[in-house]
C-alpha cells in the first residue's frame, strides 16, 4: 500500500521540471507577442534636386503644311508617306505641259515686242535729227517719242509675264520647304490640285531638335526668376519603361495667363532617337537647382500628429521613440529633413500604426530611401 505514494514522489521532481519548462516558453511567447513587426529604412544624405513638375505636351519646332501655287493634274508622286525629305526635294509633280506652253508664248510675245521697241527707238532717233532740222513739226516728234517709251514698257511687262510663266512651271513641281519627316498624303496620281487653296496636301514636321511646352502656377514664377540665369534643366518622362529625357529651358513667355494664372515655358530637347512626338503628352520636371548633401529620410516614415511631423526612431535596445521633424519638402519617394535626424538613424517606414513610445519591436526586414 506504500508503493504507490512512493512512485509518485519520485515522479515529482520531473513534473516540476516539465512545470517550469512549459511555463519558460509562455513567458518567452508573451514576450515575443509584445514586439510589434516593423519595417526599417535610414537616414541619407544625398544631393537632391529642387524641381517644380506639370504636365507637358511635344511640339515640332519647325512645321510645313505644304500646299500648291498653281492647279494641274499630278502625274507623278515622288516619295512615300512618313519619308525623311530633304529640303527642295521634289514630293509632287503636276503636269507641266500647260505652264510649259504658257512660258513658250510669254517668250515668243516679248521677242516680238523687243523687235517693235527696238524700230520704235530707231524712228524716234531719226525723228529727232529731223525735228532739229526744223523738217519735222513738234507734234510729229512728240508721236514717235511717245511710241518709243510705250514699245519699251511693253517691252519690260513682258519680261515680267515670261518670269510668272517661268515661276508657274517651276511650281509644277511641288518641293519641300523644309527638311523632316513627311505625313499624310492627301493626293494621289491623277487628282486634280487648286491654286493657292488652305488645306495642305502633306505636312512636314522637323523632328529633331524638338520643344516641349508646358505651364507653371502663378506663385513658382518668383522661383524661376531666380534661378533663370542658371540655365535650369527639364527632365521629360515620355515612357515609363525607359530613362527621362534630358533638355534646356529655351523659351518663357513674357507675360503670365490671365484666365489661367499660369506662365507658358517650352524646352528644346535634341530628340535623336525620336521618341518625342508631337501632340504626345510628357511628365515634365523643371530643375532650377540642386541642394548638396541634404538629409533624407524615407517618405513613408514620415507621419503627421497634432503637433507635426515626426518619425519613429529605432533604439538600441530594440525600442522605439517618437522624433519630431521638420520636412522642407518632399521629392518622389524621399523627404528632405532639415531638423531632427542624423545620417544613418534607423526609422521605421512600415508598422508605426501599432506603434507607441518606448514599443518592443523585431524586424521584418531593412531598407532604405531610394534615389
Amino acid at each position: 500500500m506504500l508503493r504507490a505514494p512512493a512512485r509518485v514522489l519520485r515522479a515529482l521532481p520531473l513534473l516540476l521540471l516539465i512545470a517550469c519548462s512549459l511555463l519558460s516558453c509562455a513567458k518567452k511567447r508573451d514576450a515575443r507577442a509584445t514586439r510589434v513587426a516593423v519595417t526599417l529604412g535610414r537616414v541619407e544624405t544625398r544631393d537632391v534636386p529642387f524641381a517644380l513638375s506639370a504636365s507637358g505636351s511635344v511640339e515640332a519646332l519647325r512645321t510645313a503644311a505644304v500646299g500648291s501655287q498653281v492647279g494641274g493634274v499630278v502625274t507623278r508622286v515622288a516619295f512615300r508617306e512618313g519619308d525623311h525629305v530633304s529640303t527642295g526635294q521634289v514630293l509632287i509633280q503636276l503636269d507641266e505641259r500647260p505652264f510649259r506652253q504658257g512660258y513658250d508664248q510669254a517668250l515668243a510675245a516679248l521677242a516680238r515686242d523687243r523687235a517693235l521697241a527696238q524700230a520704235a527707238r530707231n524712228e524716234a532717233e531719226r525723228s529727232r535729227v529731223l525735228h532739229e532740222q526744223n523738217i519735222l513739226s513738234q507734234a510729229e516728234w512728240d508721236q514717235k517719242q511717245s511710241d518709243a517709251e510705250a514699245t519699251a514698257a511693253t517691252v519690260r511687262s513682258d519680261s515680267a509675264a515670261v518670269n510668272t510663266a517661268r515661276l508657274n512651271l517651276e511650281y509644277a513641281a511641288i518641293r519641300a520647304p523644309i527638311t523632316g519627316r513627311s505625313g499624310r498624303l492627301m493626293v494621289h496620281v491623277g487628282d486634280y490640285v487648286k491654286a493657292s487653296t488652305s488645306d495642305p496636301l502633306v505636312t512636314i514636321i522637323q523632328p529633331h531638335p524638338i520643344r516641349v511646352s508646358f505651364r507653371i502656377p502663378e506663385r513658382d514664377v518668383p522661383l524661376l526668376q531666380r534661378y533663370r540665369a542658371s540655365n535650369p534643366l527639364i527632365w521629360v518622362q515620355p515612357d515609363s519603361g525607359r530613362a527621362a529625357l534630358a533638355g534646356r529651358l529655351a523659351f518663357v513667355d513674357n507675360a503670365i495667363d490671365a484666365s489661367t494664372g499660369t506662365l507658358l515655358l517650352k524646352g528644346e530637347f535634341p530628340n535623336r532617337d525620336g521618341r518625342l512626338v508631337p501632340g504626345q503628352f510628357v511628365d515634365v520636371r523643371l530643375v532650377l537647382y540642386v541642394a548638396p548633401r541634404a538629409t533624407v529620410v524615407p517618405l513613408q516614415a514620415v507621419s503627421t500628429g497634432q503637433q507635426g511631423s515626426y518619425v519613429y526612431v529605432m533604439n538600441p535596445d530594440s525600442t522605439v521613440s517618437p522624433r519630431p521633424v521638420e520636412v522642407e519638402r518632399t521629392v518622389e519617394d524621399v523627404a528632405v529633413v532639415t531638423q531632427g535626424l542624423k545620417p544613418g538613424e534607423p526609422v521605421v517606414t512600415d508598422g508605426q500604426m501599432r506603434l507607441s513610445p518606448g514599443a518592443k519591436i523585431f524586424v521584418r526586414r531593412t531598407g532604405g530611401g531610394k534615389g
